[in-house]
């Protein structure tokens, strides 16, 4: 015990680290004094296990790095290496320049969000995307939420609360985080009603659960998985027939939400006209997914059903602020006027493996030129993916820039300083190698890349 006293009273004073630190300081004091109880209950926890603490200067030292580690916003931007374009961990689908300036604009003051300008009253902010959205979809209104869960829980809660929503088993999706449509559904107050087998359901069983007290038939597109083989279900067409035969509304969860016709090699995504098209009363998904907007649960169909979802007391609870509505509204019109292919998702996703292929070479012809010692570069072919539970096993063909060190261990350490630089790079390991995919990274980021890669590598090397 007398051993730890003594190490800890050669622990310096606050006031004593204060007066040494440099001047001025690189963060706000708020940080540099959380910073120095940090660093001394540290050297505190180490002394009472015999280790001696260090000069003041690297105690100093110690405080100015956990104070810039402090002083760094949680949520910030990273450099996606990955290949998953609509990744769901680092934020989903990316937006561009021309939008974000709108969004700043409209979020740095004032703005029609609920003011009619027409009339001089008052507004709503349902106005500002349902027309552009339902003239994009062709479906009669529209309205968005804060994303496509509150989407689904709206729709059942408004239109089937205490009443049977006739589902099949194969349809009974988990969305994400152990977020499921049972539970979305109890939640709802909509009784679930759940017909046929995981693989097999067929017109019969939704007939033979069709009574008084069904509210609701519902379609879960199976957006974030597939079941292939002896498999058998009703089209959304089918079930619209049904559902007139009976006079029981139609809902399809869409979930991922394409627009335009994807031109991907044996890949078949219902796009959200073709649903509303079909008829189906009303239909949701996600805003940034495959449309590449802001994060939203976006809701179209029949103009009664719609009008209905908007006067229930949880669409409050649910809406959208004025910086995701500015985001969706150009991202709709940039649709409307033939510009989607210019959104940060679909050029990524556009780009061909040879666009690729050539960047990545000009990529490692650079890396070589500045990496000293030891290091494999190569490029390989590999696959893209989608995400965001999107198109579940389609995988987009491309190339990959691969680093492999010397020392197995030093691919795992590079792994973790690419996490801890600034900004974070974000790539993967396969086979001892740290993969980067240059699809999801912009041209504009190429260089702040190399500089990272770089760095790191040089910290591996100390």
């Amino acid at each position: 015990m007398k051993e730890e006293s003594d190490l800890r009273r050669k622990l310096p004073a606050v006031q004593k680290i204060w007066r040494a630190l440099p001047e001025p300081l690189p963060v706000p004091s708020y940080w540099v004094d959380r910073a120095i109880d940090d660093v001394l209950n540290r050297w505190r926890d180490k002394a009472r296990h015999g280790q001696t603490p260090p000069p003041l200067t690297v105690i100093c030292d110690e405080v100015i790095q956990e104070a810039r580690k402090l002083s760094r916003p949680s949520l910030r931007p990273v450099l996606n290496a990955t290949g998953v374009m609509i990744h769901t961990n680092l934020g989903r689908s990316p937006l561009p320049d021309e939008i974000m300036e709108a969004v700043k604009m409209v979020a740095m003051g004032y703005s029609t969000l609920e003011y009619d300008l027409s009339h001089g009253r008052r507004g709503s902010r349902h106005d500002h995307v349902a027309q552009v959205l339902a003239e994009l979809v062709g479906s009669e209104a529209a309205m968005v939420v804060n994303n496509n869960a509150a989407a689904v829980l709206i729709a059942l809660s408004a239109i089937a609360h205490g009443k049977e929503v006739v589902v099949s088993r194969g349809e009974l999706v988990e969305i994400g985080g152990s977020f499921r449509i049972p539970e979305v559904m109890a939640l709802s107050g909509a009784l679930l009603h759940e017909v046929g087998a995981t693989n097999k359901t067929h017109a019969r069983d939704y007939v033979a659960a069709i009574n008084e007290n069904t509210g609701l038939l519902l379609k879960v597109h199976q957006s974030n998985f597939r079941v292939i083989g002896f498999t058998k279900g009703l089209s959304t067409r089918e079930l619209v027939d049904l559902g007139r035969r009976y006079g029981i509304p139609v809902m399809e969860d869409l979930g991922s939400g394409v627009i335009n016709p994807l031109q991907i090699d044996n890949v078949s995504e219902p796009s959200v006209k073709e649903i509303v098209q079909a008829g189906v009363d009303i239909v949701t998904f996600s805003g940034d997914k495959l449309l590449g907007g802001p994060q939203a649960g976006i809701i179209v169909g029949k103009t009664e059903i719609i009008d209905q979802l908007k006067k229930y007391p949880l669409a409050r609870a649910i809406r959208v602020d004025k910086m995701t509505l500015t985001a969706l509204e150009h991202t709709i019109r940039w649709y409307l006027e033939g510009r989607a292919h210019l959104l940060p998702l679909w050029q990524m996703m556009n780009q061909t493996a040879e666009d690729i292929y050539q960047r990545a070479r000009l990529f490692s012809e650079s890396l070589r030129q500045q990496i000293v010692g030891p290091m494999s570069i190569d490029i390989q072919q590999d696959y893209s993916q989608i995400g965001g539970g999107s198109m579940p096993g389609t995988r987009i063909p491309t190339y990959v820039v691969s680093l492999t060190p010397s020392h197995s261990k030093d691919t795992a350490l590079l792994e973790r300083y690419l996490r801890e630089a600034d900004p974070p790079v974000i790539a993967r390991i396969s086979h001892g190698s740290l993969i980067f995919d240059l699809r999801t990274i912009f041209p504009s980021q190429e260089s702040q890349l190399l500089a990272t890669i770089v760095m790191a590598l040089n910290r591996v090397q100390e």
